[in-house]
Parts: C-alpha cells; structure tokens; sequence
C-alpha cells in the first residue's frame, strides 16, 4: 500500500468531520493547513459567509473562537498558524508563502474554487510521484528523520529541476508540479518541508493502523 494512502484515500465529499484535533495524522494535518488557506482567503477577500470555506467554518464551530474584529478569518488563521508551529514545528516562512499566494492568487470570489483546485491538483501529482520515487528509499530513511528529511530534499530538488526522465509519466509529471509550484508561488524549501512533514505523519498513520489490525 501507498506510503501516501491517508492522504488520498479519503472520500472527496469529506471535509474536517470526524478529524481528532488532539491526534497529529497527515488527515489532521492536511485539515489545518486547509483552515489556514481558507483563514487567509476570509481575511483578504472580507468574506462573512463561512459557508464558502467550510474547514474554516467547522474549525471555528469546534473550537468555538470568537470573531476577531469583525473579520471572519481573522482569529482562525492565527490560532491554527500557533497550533501548527507548537504541534509540528512549522516555520514562520510557510506561512508567508501561502500567504503570498494566496494574495497572487485570490484577488475575488470567483478564483477561490480554481485556485483550491491547483492545489489540489499540486498535491496530487506531487505525492503520486513521490510513492514512486521514493518508495524504497522512505523504508531505510525513516528510522532517521535526518535522513529523511535529506532524501526528502534531494528528491524534490530532482522533480524542479531534472531535464529529462527514463519514464515519460514521470516527465510529464514534474512538468506539470514544476507548473503548478509556478502558479503558487513556493520555493523549493517549502515543497519540502511539506512533504517531509506529510512523510513523517503517513508513517505514524500506518503504525497505528498497524497496532489496531493485530
């Protein structure tokens, strides 16, 4: 099974349901970084109706955060940017290049939904070519997380910038990651460091699936 299954094994209609806030997986994760987009969308854009950005609006249910300033967004976005620095040692930078991004990207309403679906699209075909990649590789390197965090950069270096591939899939898949990293705006690093952070969740999702099916 996908090193990445958890990631892309969920039902599309799935949002942050059912997500156990007090266990870190690559769904809890994701669903953050999710809350955090659409904080900062709420915030530019000035949107009030949270029905727009649903992982915005069941994170502020859950959690029952009060509106800051009259600005939806506002104290979501920083209350899941100090969970995701406590909790998984994200860096300040992340959060500026999404914010950037999303400031390149989000300029209306009407380009929530295709900007939402680059990404996705981003996601997609990064970690697809990644289990490929990187499937032998991931079984040695994660007993040191200074291994895979190396294997991890050098691997990703290799999809921006590696000119020619054996596998045509493998070529029109690095293009269409080089294009979509393009259109949002991240450097290097921060592709990265998501993925690396992705990688160490997946493996703690398959320990404790392991445990639960003994």
């Amino acid at each position: 099974m996908s090193i990445f299954s958890k990631l892309f094994g969920k039902k599309k209609e799935e949002t942050a349901e059912g997500v156990d806030l007090n266990e870190r997986s690559v769904e809890e994760f994701m669903t953050l970084v999710r809350v955090y987009y659409q904080g900062v969308i709420a915030v530019n854009l000035g949107i009030t109706n949270l029905n727009m950005l649903p992982d915005l609006a069941l994170f502020k249910r859950m959690l029952k955060i009060p509106t800051q300033n009259n600005k939806p967004g506002l104290a979501e976005k920083s209350r899941v940017k100090k969970v995701l620095m406590q909790d998984y040692d994200i860096q300040d930078y992340f959060f500026k290049e999404i914010d950037g991004s999303v400031k390149k990207n989000c300029r209306n309403a009407q380009q929530i939904q295709p900007y939402f679906y680059k990404f996705q699209g981003f996601c997609t075909d990064l970690f697809q070519m990644l289990d490929g990649l990187m499937k032998w590789k991931f079984r040695f390197a994660m007993l040191v997380k200074k291994a895979l965090y190396s294997q991890t950069e050098k691997t990703v270096h290799e999809i921006m910038t590696r000119s020619e591939w054996k596998e045509v899939s493998d070529q029109k898949a690095a293009w269409s990651i080089r294009k979509y990293t393009e259109y949002l705006g991240y450097s290097e690093q921060w592709v990265t460091d998501f993925v690396y952070h992705i990688v160490l969740l997946a493996r703690d999702d398959a320990k404790r699936d392991a445990k639960k099916n003994k």
